[in-house]
């Protein structure tokens, strides 16, 4: 887990200066209303919904296209009709990635996918060809020189959190999606800031990459895939050293 997580970091802190937020908002109305649509337009029934809200608000989305995404997903408003797909495939090095969508256009979607892969030296599988390798885990990343590990171990765990793991500048807190919130809540009353939380996909083998062209390789076709308006979320199994990811990474 420890190579695509300093990945996510990477993204993070970069994200604060990142001019592409229309392109964000864009994703975040997307699963707004997809959520609305599934699970209807009351967050406090809809945890989906009250995920995807709380993100929409931490990148400063206004109020008022927050509640028009949850009418246009509810049908109160007319909107475009996304449906969620998944997508599989192989990065150089036998690394797997998988790929959350949400598309109008299946034909379209899927055939800009196999471009993305073949062009960036990667190749797009069969379904289930590596979802099998990802698990759904609740991923909390804090920096090491934020909090001691005794501290931090106690509270997590309390709150009910599977594990801490250590990695060379962070914290891994992994939870349950059901305990999710509480660990994060628990962190915040405690005053101790993180660098993201979210439900993502844990891989539960890696692929070690030491090849610096390789791992250049990697990294572009998950920014290239990222950077895809239809892609929600990628996830990769890769695990690739600080000092070469982040030399790669432009960090």
């Amino acid at each position: 887990m420890s190579g695509h997580s300093k990945w996510s970091t990477i993204k993070h802190k970069k994200a604060a200066q990142d001019a592409k937020r229309g392109k964000i908002f864009t994703k975040l109305i997307r699963e707004i209303m997809v959520a609305a649509r599934l699970g209807g337009g009351d967050p406090s029934a809809n945890p989906r919904l009250r995920a995807a809200i709380a993100a929409a608000k931490s990148e400063n989305m206004p109020k008022d296209r927050i509640e028009r995404a949850i009418k246009k997903g509810t049908g109160e408003i007319e909107g475009v009709y996304y449906e969620e797909v998944t997508y599989e495939g192989y990065a150089p090095g036998g690394v797997a990635v998988l790929i959350e969508a949400m598309t109008d256009n299946r034909q379209r979607t899927v055939a800009e996918m196999r471009y993305l892969f073949s062009k960036r030296g990667g190749n797009l599988g069969e379904p289930g060809s590596v979802a099998w390798i990802f698990e759904k885990k609740g991923l909390i990343i804090v920096e090491k020189d934020k909090v001691d590990e005794d501290t931090l171990m106690t509270i997590a765990l309390e709150a009910g959190a599977d594990d801490l793991q250590e990695q060379e500048k962070e914290w891994e807190i992994h939870t349950s999606p059901e305990d999710f919130e509480k660990v994060k809540a628990e962190l915040e009353k405690n005053s101790i800031p993180f660098v993201s939380a979210q439900i993502t996909m844990v891989p539960k083998t890696t692929v070690k990459v030491e090849d610096e062209k390789q791992a250049s390789q990697i990294l572009k076709l998950m920014e290239a895939l990222e950077d895809h308006d239809d892609v929600q979320h990628v996830y990769a199994n890769f695990d690739i050293p600080d000092a070469i990811l982040e030399k790669v990474a432009g960090g």
